[in-house]
């Protein structure tokens, strides 16, 4: 069964990864954790650890329905490391199929050129990595398959815009309500 992967790195933004994760499971969405680590067990970047629903070795490529890789540091120069996750990457921008990061993360698609010729955002002071990118400062930005995120303080609207592309605008603003994100 396709899942949305939400990969956790050793340094991964707590509230990036998790709060997107909430919503996305509040709409009823099938969504896995993946680490990268070689353990299931990962420490973010505030040393809050997070058991993973699945290791990367034990991912099936063909049942990953959308990438989301939450920042932090050192989490989204961790990610941009591993080498399947940098296969897997490239093999969703080359099908064009459905990717998003925040905070840092999105480097991880900047310096592998995916994001050139498109509107992007990411935490200040990583523009640099967004090769070719128009960087509009948004808290979100949606070009195409990719949906990016500024940073921390944009991880629910982040997570809402995710959850609006899967399930639409109703039901997305039905877990807004139910969380108290909106009227």
């Amino acid at each position: 069964m396709k899942a949305i992967c939400l990969f956790l790195a050793e340094g991964f933004e707590e509230v990036e990864a998790l709060l997107p994760l909430d919503i996305l499971r509040r709409g009823g969405l099938n969504v896995r954790t993946v680490s990268v680590t070689g353990s299931r067990s990962v420490k973010g970047a505030h040393q809050v650890p997070v058991v993973a629903d699945l290791l990367f070795e034990e991912l099936v490529a063909d049942d990953v329905a959308m990438i989301v890789l939450p920042g932090g540091m050192p989490g989204a120069t961790n990610l941009d490391a591993h080498a399947g996750l940098d296969r897997l990457v490239r093999d969703f921008a080359a099908a064009g199929r459905s990717m998003a990061a925040i905070c840092a993360a999105p480097l991880v698609y900047g310096k592998r050129g995916l994001l050139k010729g498109r509107k992007a955002t990411c935490y200040p002071g990583f523009e640099s990595f967004l090769e070719g990118a128009e960087c509009t400062g948004r808290m979100v930005e949606t070009d195409g398959n990719f949906v990016l995120g500024k940073g921390p303080g944009a991880a629910a609207e982040f997570g809402f815009t995710l959850l609006e592309q899967w399930v639409g605008t109703e039901k997305m603003l039905e877990v807004k309500r139910g969380m108290l994100w909106a009227e």
